[in-house]
């Protein structure tokens, strides 16, 4: 195991290398000037904004930046300089934009897990139910329809018609209880964060739910089960202990490849309730072609998706012994 987990991350160093690289060339070479916000401004004169160009290295080659940036990661740990906030990039992510996406993103899937799991068994084991029949029509519902359609939907009906909950997030309420840690805005929190939570939770109770079910009904007919059951053991026992481990292996495949997103934040979603998060923090860094931010969360994304998918590996030997790495 400990060989196979050593040439897996020795296989995973070239393709971050490669992933960095492509992305950095096609943020630097997209048309547009990180510093066009200067130019229109006419208290900075020119020859501050160049001086400013040259601080942050703009005059120089995009691949010298490149190689610059890639240096200082790998020996210093340090991400660089966002050009629009004028924070350096660890701390305007992991100080004021993770917790904000932690916290929704984060909450909605596991929400989502504890719900899919046992609906999609349910929903297998009673298959053509009245429950299985409704549990699917919600699943497809869910799976279909896309958040930005939905969340606008729930604003309309929970936020501006019922007015139930806010559907604005309010930055002045993430900021006192995240970064100055003042619990008395928990209630506030948990009250702004009800639509964003319900609209990720819905897509994604409704798409691991029908990855369960599918498994599920793959390996009830199979010969394994038919045995358990005739040696006399219980509807439930079988079902827990022979097809639900066999049936979750496809399913942790599909969490693993999710989790990273949780820390990458939704992009569709924050944008819409406005939620201080990464996925907001890299649509604006795009559109000011904020490389150094760009860069960071592309590199924490890349390398979360090496480190669950070897997590996925281990769970597998776990769920199913007859796995075997070498």
């Amino acid at each position: 195991m400990n060989r196979y987990l050593i040439r897996r991350l020795l296989f995973a160093l070239p393709t971050l290398l490669a992933i960095s690289f492509i992305i950095y060339a096609i943020i630097s070479l997209a048309p547009g000037d990180p510093l066009s916000q200067f130019a229109a401004n006419p208290a900075v004169p020119p020859e501050v904004r160049e001086n400013i160009r040259r601080s942050l290295g703009l005059d120089k080659p995009w691949y010298e930046r490149y190689f610059s940036w890639l240096i200082s990661l790998v020996t210093e740990g340090n991400m660089g300089f966002s050009f629009s906030s004028r924070l350096p990039v660890t701390e305007l992510i992991f100080k004021y934009r993770l917790l904000p996406s932690l916290w929704v993103v984060g909450v909605a899937y596991i929400l989502s897990v504890l719900l899919a799991i046992p609906l999609g068994i349910l929903s297998a084991v009673k298959q053509y139910s009245i429950f299985d029949q409704f549990a699917s029509t919600l699943s497809f519902i869910g799976f279909s329809v896309p958040t930005f359609f939905t969340g606008t939907m729930a604003i309309l009906i929970f936020g501006v018609s019922l007015n139930w909950f806010p559907w604005i997030f309010d930055s002045s309420i993430v900021d006192n209880f995240f970064i100055k840690g003042d619990l008395s805005y928990f209630g506030a929190l948990v009250k702004q964060s009800v639509l964003p939570v319900m609209v990720l939770g819905f897509f994604q109770t409704a798409t691991l739910m029908r990855y369960v079910r599918a498994s599920m009904l793959e390996n009830l007919p199979l010969d394994y089960v038919r045995t358990a059951r005739s040696k006399g053991l219980s509807e439930r026992l079988v079902i827990v202990r022979h097809v639900m481990r066999n049936s979750l292996i496809p399913v942790v495949t599909l969490v693993a490849l999710q989790l990273p997103a949780v820390f990458t934040g939704a992009i569709v979603t924050e944008q819409i309730f406005r939620v201080p998060g990464i996925g907001s923090l890299i649509v604006s860094a795009v559109d000011t072609k904020d490389t150094p931010v760009v860069m960071a969360v592309t590199i924490i994304y890349s390398v979360l998706v090496v480190v669950f998918n070897l997590l996925a590996d281990m769970i597998y030997g776990f769920l199913d012994p007859r796995i075997k790495y070498s």
